[in-house]
């Protein structure tokens, strides 16, 4: 889709406050109700469908009443959203000439007020060229459905992301300077793709470098996964720099070594066709070191000492890991703070047992005090018989009363023993709490069987059958 710029100058914030109410509510609806988009853009005057009309008419909104009559962004009005925002911030004030056009994105250039040249980066993901980005890229990583537009702008956040972190590291990479929707805004770099040039005046060095950047990108924790003619720059003082990143993955990727091998083979593939160079002893030395090559001159993906940088933790690259994560920070940590998780350890045992030896405390000390209560309840019950037996036989209702007095004396124990019971119960589940660290223990689900259905029918008979 073409980009016209021209349109923007005649958009007013109506426009623009109902082009952000779509993309409010394509949040949770592949297409928008118009009666949503009425109330999120909540115009003063009214006038909704009027300025719906309008952004049709420009290409910025697409209807679709197949179902129902709503509304849904198309790449044109989100990028006037991405680009309206830009300029507000100040980043660029003009839109120039498109630079190229590739499977994935858009070229522009920008300038500055003081006439500062940039490249804008637009993202469109979804071309049908090339849809199958959920099998080839990994924006969505546990996301089930996905809209163009949003991986649009994961991509360009990825990417912004990783240019960032190269440059900071040394990388020959543009110039990152801000980022909104899936807008990316770079520096412009000066030259030509490397699939533009036809002849170099050393061949040898240029490919050198190139693979000694390759290395170094797997040095850091980091593989291009697209590392050809078409992402390589190169001014006329034969200087290298790197485009494209939003498909870069981690060395700890389980298809790191054969991304790595692509990117070489890329690599001495063109470089052998363009420049019929011959590559029988080929080594890339990087500050000092040379790397270890198999048999026909290309660097080994085993023999590179990954250590130098861990930019894949940093930017969360694709195939690492938790446990890569974990790994790292005990490279990192060494042995420093063995002794203090040796004594943290000692003390959380020491907290453990006394923890224990309460809870036996406690409980030694409630069976104690139910075995004094126990003799004393056994030695109550002899007296009131001796007593009993000494009123003798003589009277009739006195046995009666001694009997009644006998009955009440055994309930009062029964209730007794049953509270102590209950007593000793409790202290028992507060040990056990305690010994387990406050851990709660949950029943099996074979404790629920009498539940309902047949077993609850034959617990039912044989309640009725002891209570007969």
């Amino acid at each position: 889709m073409k980009l016209d710029v021209d349109v923007l100058r005649y958009l007013t914030k109506e426009d623009f406050r109902v082009l952000t109410a779509v993309e409010m509510g394509m949040r949770n609806h592949e297409i928008v109700p118009a009666e949503l988009v009425e109330r999120i853009a909540a115009l003063k005057h009214g006038g909704t469908y009027k300025v719906m009309k309008n952004l049709l008419k420009h290409k910025l909104l697409h209807h679709d009443a197949s179902k129902y009559d709503g509304f849904r962004l198309t790449y044109l009005g989100y990028d006037f959203l991405a680009i309206k925002t830009l300029v507000n911030r100040g980043v660029f004030s003009a839109v120039g000439r498109q630079l190229g056009v590739g499977k994935e994105s858009d070229i522009f250039e920008v300038a500055t007020e003081d006439g500062t040249v940039m490249a804008m980066k637009l993202h469109r993901l979804g071309r049908t060229s090339f849809r199958a980005v959920k099998s080839k890229r990994d924006y969505l990583k546990h996301r089930s459905s996905f809209n163009w537009l949003y991986l649009s702008r994961l991509a360009a956040l990825r990417e912004f992301s990783f240019m960032k972190a190269l440059e900071e590291h040394g990388f020959p990479v543009p110039n990152a300077v801000d980022c909104n929707r899936h807008c990316l805004i770079m520096s412009l770099v000066p030259g030509y793709p490397l699939v533009q040039v036809k002849q170099l005046e050393n061949p040898e060095t240029v490919f050198n470098t190139i693979i000694g950047l390759v290395v170094r990108l797997a040095e850091h924790g980091l593989i291009h996964c697209d590392f050809n003619e078409f992402n390589i720059m190169i001014d006329d003082d034969e200087k290298v720099t790197m485009i494209d990143f939003p498909q870069m993955v981690s060395v700890s990727h389980r298809n790191a070594q054969m991304y790595f091998d692509r990117d070489v083979e890329c690599v001495f593939k063109f470089f052998s066709k363009r420049f019929n160079m011959s590559f029988h002893e080929c080594t890339a030395d990087i500050d000092g070191t040379a790397v270890d090559t198999d048999d026909s001159g290309r660097p080994s993906f085993t023999s590179i000492a990954k250590d130098t940088g861990f930019l894949d933790k940093e930017l969360s690259a694709s195939g690492f890991t938790r446990k890569d994560q974990e790994e790292i920070a005990k490279f990192i940590e060494g042995g420093i703070k063995k002794d203090a998780s040796s004594d943290d350890e000692d003390t959380e045992d020491d907290e453990h047992i006394s923890v224990l030896n309460e809870a036996n405390t406690m409980g030694v000390d409630s069976l104690h005090v139910a075995d004094q209560t126990l003799q004393h309840d056994e030695q109550v019950e002899p007296e009131g018989n001796v007593r009993t037996c000494e009123a003798g036989p003589s009277s009739e209702p006195e046995n009666e009363d001694g009997s009644n007095e006998e009955g009440d004396n055994e309930t009062v124990n029964n209730d007794n023993d049953a509270e102590l019971e209950k007593r000793l119960n409790k202290v028992r589940r507060r040990a056990v709490t305690a010994a387990r660290g406050g851990r709660k223990t949950f029943a099996s689900r074979n404790t629920y069987k009498d539940k309902g259905g047949k077993s609850s029918n034959s617990s039912k008979i044989q309640r009725q059958l002891s209570s007969w």
